[in-house]
């Protein structure tokens, strides 16, 4: 399960929508979260984030899929 949000097509229409899909832990090796492969420090600063710095999150989820599959 993934949100389906392309930040390299996304024209700043509104708000990013958050990665999470409610799968929430943590892989000790990574750092990532395994359900939406942010680090801790991006989920903690996700409410508050500006749309750019959202995006900016996006594009390297997107990095870490691509790299893992």
């Amino acid at each position: 399960m993934t949100v389906n949000y392309d930040p390299i097509t996304d024209n700043d229409t509104g708000t990013v929508p958050s990665p999470c899909i409610n799968i929430c832990k943590m892989d000790a090796v990574s750092g990532l979260c395994e359900g939406c492969f942010r680090t801790i420090d991006e989920i903690r600063m996700w409410s508050t984030a500006t749309n750019d710095v959202k995006r900016a999150v996006w594009v390297e989820i997107r990095r870490r899929q691509d790299a893992l599959f």
